[in-house]
């Protein structure tokens, strides 16, 4: 190759620097698995050649063939991995030779546990493969050249894994990438051909396109010769196979392959649908959520094939957002081959693949949460979250989903409990004819509310969401099984058969009692509420705050005024008093306007921060309640200091 002008020597970022530094001395315990994740790169470049020729069989060169090499130089102490696919650009080596430097350099490394099981498990959620390399290798050399362009537009990159990496532009006849590894002193067992065999046939065997090596004899003599290439994997496409034809261990490996992740699946779907519309499912469940999970925009956990040949890794049209996490293929055999992402979205059959696909996940999920709850458990620690949003996104599925929600309750009053819809409903009190509800900035702000007062007293449970997609859900979710979704931050305080006459009766005379009260509250609290009225929803607390039955709930406001959504001012507030707390009883005798005003809205305020709000003004807050605790401080006497 003859080596042209404009050579570049960068350095790595610091993050990047960090996580070499990991990789060589203490990551990796695993280390053949270099190889895999090197093939499994080759294997996504023969892809998307192969996709984006379908559009302009020019980018073959002559050359259509798709196949991968492995090779073994003894005497330069070299490991050769070389694909013929789509190669890289210099712009897109500079951009694509390690993609956690755009993709979360920072959250891999708040995620590292110090345990290396575990934290070799992170290297696949963070796209972090290709740096695998250098466990076994000192240096790393690639070449590269993007199909369709001129050999002078060839790239060689170099890096020790140190601080920085050579870019040069050369010559280079053909497309695709070629990684040399120039092995470690102490890495001699990856010389041997036997052994990158074995690793092949371990975690590759699967990939589709022919992995290729050298068959290496000895003569008589015991010299070694070569005598033709061999095909060292099987080739065999492992979702076309029946389900009976695959072992576990084959769908583990092919999960790690597809998904770049260490840890085998939580579980997987395979199924294969026949008729007027065939086609099959391979999908996969991941153990842990990757990193980037919570961006909606980030759909590529799905490639699309039609009839083995792939055609695209953007889902968009394969699942609905709120199945993001899933991992795996669908190959259509009636798609056109042709297919672009414009006519995905005016397609029947893409409808009802994706209807199809959906309810098999579900089923799955459905399954899992029935037979297997600990592993179902596990699922909902780690997509929880993300799975909410199915009420929201897939109105036609909306109660299969809300059947497999898991939710905190008062039930246990722990932040990791999963209860179930049907758990709660099985629980409800004879004559309950709602679900109640409370959302909150957190699980102690949900736990800790004073709403929940007469609730407690009366050993009637609610549910505590605690995140900021559960205001979606609620809104979307407003029943279940015939029963009414209530928050008890909403409206008038009516438990229905809960509650009794003699409550009912209290309530009406003590407003009828605190008229004088409440008016006088009001008048100092002015347009910063509402209403002003007596409440038998509190037993320890003077006073909360709640929403109008046809208002918005706060928690629901502040997240909309926290992601810019225009508000009109918000909406008031109610402000409802416990007749039966001795602030308020004492508030009645309470001559002095001044320290009646000022109690008031020591009142107003710690209702306010009791549901996660923020003063407006908390100076004056601290100063009201500086000076009513000095009104109960006794003159102090002189205090004398011993010489």
């Amino acid at each position: 190759m003859t080596v042209q002008a404009h050579k570049e020597t960068l350095g790595f970022q610091t993050e990047i620097k960090q996580l070499l530094d990991l990789m060589i001395h203490s990551l990796y315990s695993n280390k053949e698995i270099f190889l895999r994740e090197l093939i499994s790169n080759g294997s996504d470049a023969n892809d998307k050649l192969r996709f984006f020729a379908l559009s302009d069989d020019a980018l073959y060169e002559g050359q259509s063939e798709l196949k991968m090499w492995i090779e073994i130089n003894k005497d330069a102490r070299t490991i050769t991995v070389r694909d013929n696919g789509v190669g890289m650009s210099r712009d897109e080596v500079i951009d694509n030779i390690g993609t956690i430097a755009k993709s979360g350099t920072q959250q891999f490394f708040k995620a590292l546990t110090g345990d290396q099981a575990k934290d070799t498990q992170l290297i696949g959620q963070f796209g972090v493969g290709f740096y695998s390399s250098f466990i076994v290798a000192d240096k790393v050399t690639l070449y590269t050249r993007r199909a369709g362009v001129g050999p002078e537009h060839g790239v060689r990159w170099e890096s020790a894994g140190e601080g920085d990496y050579s870019i040069e532009t050369v010559e280079r006849p053909s497309r695709g990438t070629e990684v040399i590894l120039h092995l470690r002193p102490d890495e001699d067992e990856f010389l041997q051909e036997y052994r990158l065999r074995g690793i092949v046939k371990k975690y590759s065997d699967h990939i589709t396109w022919p992995i290729v090596m050298p068959k290496i004899t000895t003569d008589k003599d015991n010299n070694e010769k070569t005598i033709e290439e061999e095909v060292v994997n099987s080739t065999k496409a492992l979702w076309a196979l029946a389900k009976g034809e695959v072992t576990e261990e084959e769908y583990t490996e092919f999960y790690k392959h597809i998904a770049h992740d260490f840890e085998a699946p939580l579980t997987h779907i395979h199924t294969k649908v026949e008729g007027t519309n065939e086609y099959t499912t391979l999908f996969f469940i991941p153990a842990r959520a990757p990193f980037d999970l919570w961006d909606r925009t980030n759909r590529r956990g799905v490639k699309l094939y039609v009839r083995r040949i792939f055609i695209m890794d953007d889902n968009e049209k394969l699942l609905p957002p709120y199945l993001r996490f899933i991992r795996g293929v669908i190959d259509s055999n009636d798609l056109p081959l042709n297919i672009s992402r414009e006519m995905l979205q005016h397609n029947k059959q893409i409808d009802n693949i994706r209807s199809g696909a959906v309810k098999k996940v579900l089923g799955a999920l459905e399954g899992l949460a029935k037979n297997e709850p600990d592993r179902y458990a596990t699922f909902w620690k780690e997509f929880g979250r993300v799975f909410k949003e199915g009420i929201v996104d897939d109105h036609g599925n909306r109660e299969r989903v809300a059947k497999l929600l898991r939710l905190s309750s008062t039930h246990d009053d722990n932040p990791s409990s999963a209860v179930s819809l049907e758990d709660y409903i099985g629980r409800m009190k004879e004559g309950q004819e709602k679900i109640y509800y409370i959302t909150a900035e957190g699980f102690a702000a949900a736990k800790n509310s004073p709403h929940l007062e007469i609730f407690r007293k009366k050993e009637i449970e609610v549910l505590l969401l605690h995140e900021p997609v559960d205001e979606w859900v609620v809104s979307n979710l407003t029943e279940f099984e015939g029963k009414k979704l209530q928050s008890v931050t909403k409206g008038q305080l009516d438990l229905g058969n809960l509650g009794n006459d003699a409550e009912k009766k209290e309530t009406e005379q003590a407003s009828t009692e605190l008229k004088p009260l409440v008016e006088r509250i009001k008048n100092v609290l002015g347009d910063k509420v509402k209403e002003v009225r007596v409440t038998y929803r509190l037993t320890t607390s003077p006073a909360c705050l709640v929403a109008d039955e046809n208002g918005m709930d706060v928690h629901l406001e502040r997240l909309l005024k926290a992601a810019g959504q225009p508000m009109m001012g918000g909406s008031k507030r109610i402000f409802e008093i416990n007749p039966h707390h001795p602030l308020l009883e004492t508030l009645q005798t309470e001559q002095d306007e001044v320290r009646f005003n000022d109690w008031v809205w020591i009142l107003f305020d710690q209702a306010l921060l009791s549901e996660g709000g923020q003063l407006d003004d908390p100076a004056t807050f601290v100063n009201r309640l500086n000076q009513m605790f000095m009104g109960m401080v006794k003159p102090a006497s002189r205090l004398i200091l011993p010489d």
